[in-house]
């Protein structure tokens, strides 16, 4: 299941499309001249729209509005500790070169913990992430998280890790068996807004009472209809496309 849907997620990088379109006007292009040249302007056209950002905000948005937004100082006393899920640091490979931590877009699912206990002493975080690439190497996301919290001074017996998990499912239930942990409790599940959705309900579903903490936001409230940008319109569709993949699958798996 896991490699199935490593290949699925493949479906969900829209330069693959442009890539397959180009790949189809190749061999046809000797028999069907024709539809070799809607292929190359369908790739074309595809390649310009991607840059096009209200379009993928307008999605993007509608997954991270699921939620209410969570002030940093925000009152937490009637939750027993938050579950981070694993993301915004840098790959295994390349974390494991280097000895200061590596954030990426979403490095708030790191920093939001140590902000939520510093106005929250009583909140205990479980950090769960393994290593979700298909041939990953090098330090787990656990493992590269530990290595903030410590920096940050969180105290050792207020994080616990998870590092087996590889997707949203398994942080769910491996979680659940560390020692110590009774998901019946109220705790707040600390992941990216666009990721909540599939989250939360997968999180409720195996048995936890969890309420959204989202952060990572990447839209606002509206988007100037002249935003143009190939590298954050293609990333943004990716994000947008790989979540409603995931929430289908889960859905059709009984994980949602």
């Amino acid at each position: 299941m896991f490699f199935v849907a490593k290949v699925l997620a493949l479906l969900t990088q829209p330069l693959a499309w442009v890539i397959a379109l180009l790949s189809v006007s190749l061999l046809v292009t000797a028999r069907m001249p024709k539809a070799a040249r809607t292929c190359v302007l369908s790739a074309l056209a595809l390649t310009v729209l991607m840059g096009w950002q209200p379009a993928p905000d307008y999605f993007l948005r509608n997954l991270e509005s699921h939620y209410p937004e969570f002030s940093p100082q925000a009152d937490l006393r009637g939750f027993v500790g938050v579950v981070v899920l694993g993301g915004g640091t840098e790959a295994g490979h390349v974390a494991q070169s280097h000895m200061q931590p590596l954030f990426t877009n979403g490095g708030e699912r790191l920093t939001a913990p140590v902000i939520m206990l510093r106005h929250n002493p009583h909140l205990r975080i479980v950090y769960s992430g393994g290593e979700g690439s298909l041939l990953g190497s090098g330090p787990s996301e656990s493992e590269r998280a530990r290595v903030f919290f410590d920096s940050m001074g969180l105290p050792e017996n207020q994080v616990q890790y998870e590092a087996a998990s590889r997707n949203t499912y398994e942080n769910a239930v491996l979680s659940a068996r560390l020692p110590g942990i009774n998901p019946a409790q109220p705790w707040l599940l600390l992941t990216s807004a666009s990721h909540m959705p599939r989250a939360v309900g997968t999180f409720n579903k195996a048995g936890w009472r969890v309420t959204a903490y989202p952060v990572d936001f990447r839209t606002g409230a509206t988007t100037p209809w002249t935003d143009y940008s190939l590298r954050e319109g293609t990333e943004k569709w990716q994000m947008v496309l790989h979540e409603w993949l995931g929430i289908l699958s889960y859905r059709l798996t009984g994980r949602l």
